[in-house]
């Protein structure tokens, strides 16, 4: 039985904090541009129902 830990031959460096601010950034973005999107479609939605 061995006692050594195994070692990693390519340990890959944990991501920088700006890397993950943009993707958090783009991340928000994208919701935020979804819940427009999606708020925009249901009052058109509403406002051609309610003409017929």
């Amino acid at each position: 039985m061995s006692t050594t830990q195994p070692v990693r031959a390519a340990a890959t460096p944990s991501p920088r904090v700006r890397d993950q601010a943009r993707e958090a950034a783009a991340l928000i973005a994208f919701s935020a541009a979804t819940a427009c999107g999606l708020a925009l479609a249901l009052l058109l939605l509403t406002r051609l129902g309610s003409q017929g």
